[in-house]
């Protein structure tokens, strides 16, 4: 006998609370109770399209007009009952059970593994099996009456289902108001704090936001006042004329539809007219603008989507306010025609987010409350194909010059986001983004190719400057060189286009170089050698310029731009240009964080100086006779401050600048500082007097 026992395994089922489970569905998966709506309509379009699939397979017979399906929302005040009720395929006692009394048991998603291969053939909504107690949120107790269109006779007798959403539900024959044919009614209890969606305009706004393209008519009760004219007593008429007539309003209720529009995502591209698009656009988004333009698609293969994308006709108002207002976002996300939400970040990329449009899709990666889009291969390949799809757009539009301008004032600054922030579309967003150059004056805005049609021979690569405005660029002592060569220069008036240049690095194989940092190429070998050799011959000349200006510069250099300035101030190869640092100022301070030190850009800077130009060649002689005179101190520190000035820079201190200044022009004057106080002296005696003898 064996000394070993074996290990008895016993099995057991996980258990549950059901009331909390419940509490969790209605209160945890949804966090705005409007979706509700959108959830028992989503259901009810599928017991439609099943009852109109199976129609067309069964040997059961079914006429044309029962197979259409329909969905009616009604709302009773008085009873505080919402009544949603479909011509679908209704319910037997078994499966209200199996449905509605197990949770997250979904029919839909059985239905469809019954279909097995040929469930290809239709597109059904709810597959997770708890949408049907969203209800919940604005009910207290939900009733379902359905009578099932499938099965022998004893199963089409017309059962209520009822719960309160505690651990409980009944179930009973039910001799209330007979559905005719087949189909399921809900009735929704509702709660005393929500009022709103016994209200008309709320169950209208609610089934045009969410369910406008659903395939099956929605239809709510609604009032209606009509004026009629009739007879006045209180007035007589006159002989020979007609009776004085009044208006009086008339009211009834009748079935409005909310879903009219067809979607026309659905239809062929090569059906729809231009009008059509229009009219999608404005009614759709909500839009005065014609749009600017259009693109219509659709992806099939392991990811299956259709897609509808416009440029607007003009930027968008909360984007003129604030350039990435996440409340602008326009983008709407349908899943087999319900709307599911407008504000998924995930579809596209925010240097898109002017952009409106839409994707439909048949099974994308939403979480069970359908509030949020997951992560997924699927939705990396949909929001890739949405941004290529933009760029193509915007390339046509580029082949209309008129309307690309128009383009480019309103979106062009998002393209050059899109360059910083998205490296896969770098290479085609940088053909369409634009700037302003030396070339024709600056008149107009040019592309990168056709800058590089016209460098000239020699020319190592894409010349830019950095400035607040153009009139400052064109002042800069550093464009100099460039200009005589005959080189053209693109202007970065912004902080966005120096760091979209940067970003850029080279464009068809063409370095983008600044001309505002140390090491700029201009393409002449000899000068660089001849740079060398005077920079070793004045190495304690500009030692001794760097010490007089107080070593406000990291370094001074002797300069192969300058040709008729004597000094310019550049930065190194990783400094920032003045314009910058202003801006990462401006940032630091908006977003309350202390600045001091964190951007001392000044430092960073290199005093390149003209050996040729009068102003240094004095430099140097006051260098070889008095080093330590106030004289070299002050021409020195007013050479910086110039340099500075044209540089773009800003003056660490305004009054020994204007101090300077004023002691230049009075010395160029011939006027001694003492011969000044001593005037001024005079002056204030005479007024003294003066004020003396009118005292007396």
């Amino acid at each position: 006998m064996s000394t070993q026992q074996e290990t008895k395994e016993e099995k057991f089922e996980f258990q549950a609370e059901v009331s909390r489970v419940m509490d969790i569905i209605i209160n945890s998966l949804y966090s705005n109770r409007d979706v509700f709506l959108r959830e028992l309509i989503s259901n009810a379009a599928d017991a439609c399209d099943k009852k109109r699939f199976l129609s067309l397979t069964s040997e059961k017979g079914v006429s044309d007009s029962d197979a259409e399906g329909k969905i009616r929302v009604k709302m009773d005040k008085e009873k505080r009952i919402l009544t949603i009720q479909d011509s679908g395929i209704g319910m037997s006692k078994d499966e209200l059970i199996n449905n509605l009394g197990r949770i997250a048991q979904s029919g839909t998603a059985k239905f469809m593994e019954a279909l097995g291969k040929g469930q290809d053939d239709i597109n059904l909504i709810g597959q997770f099996g708890v949408g049907f107690y969203s209800g919940f949120l604005v009910a207290d107790k939900m009733s379902v009456v359905s009578k099932s269109w499938k099965g022998d006779d004893a199963d089409t007798k017309q059962y209520r289902w009822e719960s309160t959403a505690d651990s409980t539900f009944t179930i009973k024959e039910d001799d209330g108001e007979p559905i005719e044919g087949s189909g399921t009614r809900i009735e929704l209890h509702i709660k005393d704090d929500c009022d709103e969606y016994l209200e008309a305009y709320k169950i209208k706004e609610l089934c045009q936001k969410y369910s406008e393209f659903v395939a099956f008519p929605i239809e709510v009760w609604s009032e209606k006042t009509k004026y009629e004219q009739v007879p006045d007593p209180e007035k007589e008429a006159k002989e020979g004329e007609d009776p004085p007539m009044k208006s009086v309003s008339k009211t009834s209720f009748e079935w409005e539809t909310m879903n009219k529009m067809k979607p026309i995502w659905m239809r062929n591209p090569k059906e729809i007219t231009e009008e059509e698009y229009s009219e999608f656009y404005k009614t759709t988004f909500k839009a005065w603008d014609e749009p600017m333009g259009h693109t219509h698609f659709s992806l099939e293969g392991q990811v299956e989507f259709k897609a509808l994308l416009y440029i607007p006709g003009m930027l968008p108002y909360e984007l003129s306010r604030n350039m990435f207002d996440e409340t602008s976002r326009n983008m709407r996300l349908y899943v087999k025609r319900i709307f599911i939400n407008d504000k998924f970040e995930e579809l596209l990329p925010r240097w898109l987010m002017f952009m409106r449009g839409l994707v439909d899709s048949e099974d994308l990666p939403l979480n069970v409350g359908r509030e949020i889009l997951q992560k997924s291969k699927m939705l990396s390949v949909i929001n890739k194909r949405l941004v290529r799809k933009s760029i193509d757009l915007f390339q046509s539009i580029s082949e209309d010059k008129e309307k690309f301008n128009k383009f480019n004032e309103s979106f062009g600054k998002y393209l050059k986001v899109g360059i910083i922030e998205d490296d896969d579309s770098k290479p085609a967003l940088a053909k369409l983004v634009t700037f302003t150059s030396t070339h024709d004056e600056g008149k107009e805005q040019i592309w990168l190719s056709s800058y590089v049609s016209r460098m000239k021979e020699n020319q190592k690569g894409i010349y830019y400057i950095c400035a607040d405005s153009k009139s400052s660029a064109l002042m800069s002592p550093a464009l100099e060189k460039a200009r005589k060569l005959g080189y053209e220069v693109i202007f970065m008036i912004e902080p966005l286009e120096e760091l979209c240049a940067q970003a850029i690095e080279r464009f068809e194989d063409k370095p983008l170089i600044d001309l505002s940092k140390e090491n700029a190429d201009l393409g002449d070998d000899n000068e660089v050698k001849e740079k060398a050799m005077k920079s070793e011959e004045t190495e304690e000349f500009r030692e001794w310029i760097k010490k007089l200006i107080e070593n406000k510069v990291s370094k001074v250099e002797v300069s192969t731009r300058l040709i008729g300035s004597p000094a310019t101030i550049v930065q190194t190869a990783y400094g920032m240009s003045p314009t910058m640092q202003r801006y990462m100022r401006a940032q630091a301070i908006s977003s309350m964080k202390d600045s001091s030190g964190m951007f001392d850009g000044m430092n960073q800077a290199v005093l390149e100086i003209n050996l040729s130009h009068p102003i240094i060649k004095r430099l140097e002689m006051l260098f070889d006779t008095s080093p330590e005179g106030e004289d070299a101190k002050a021409l020195a520190m007013l050479l910086y401050d110039v340099a500075a000035l044209t540089g773009g820079y800003n003056i660490d201190d305004a009054a020994m600048f204007a101090k300077r200044v004023t002691d230049l022009m009075m010395k160029e004057g011939g006027i001694e500082p003492e011969d000044s106080d001593k005037e001024r002296g005079k002056k204030g005696g005479k007024e003294e007097s003066v004020n003396a003898e009118i005292v007396e």
